[in-house]
């Protein structure tokens, strides 16, 4: 084992990212749900329908428990340059960002939908 995975495998690093995750993380849930690049709430869930995830969208906006998706999966439908784009812009790796997110957005798009509806207006 060397010295770089005695480092990610220490606490303190760890809880290092994970202060940078929450700094971080809802900047870029509000770049990717909001009005940035990907055109809104709306839009990115018209996305993972329109890529087979219809199943995991209708979980994350109706009530119950919210199907997972792997960062791999989000990386292909939001696209490799909007999440290289997203991880320069925030200074954070590739592979973090879309870990990240991808354990995030169904719990964001899940609180956008209360009512097991998107609003209107996203």
């Amino acid at each position: 084992m060397g010295i770089l995975d005695s480092l990610q495998n220490s606490p303190a690093f760890k809880g290092m990212l994970g202060q940078l995750e929450a700094a971080v993380v809802p900047a870029v849930l509000s770049e990717v749900l909001g009005n940035g690049g990907q055109g809104g709430l709306s839009a990115v869930v018209a996305k993972f329908q329109q890529a087979g995830f219809g199943d995991q969208v209708k979980s994350w906006i109706g009530s119950g428990q919210n199907l997972p998706i792997t960062a791999e999966q989000l990386q292909q439908v939001l696209g490799s340059d909007t999440v290289k784009q997203l991880a320069m812009r925030f200074d954070i790796p590739v592979d973090q960002l879309t870990k990240v997110l991808a354990q995030q957005l169904p719990k964001a798009v899940d609180h956008a939908s209360p009512a097991g509806k998107l609003p209107s207006r996203a």
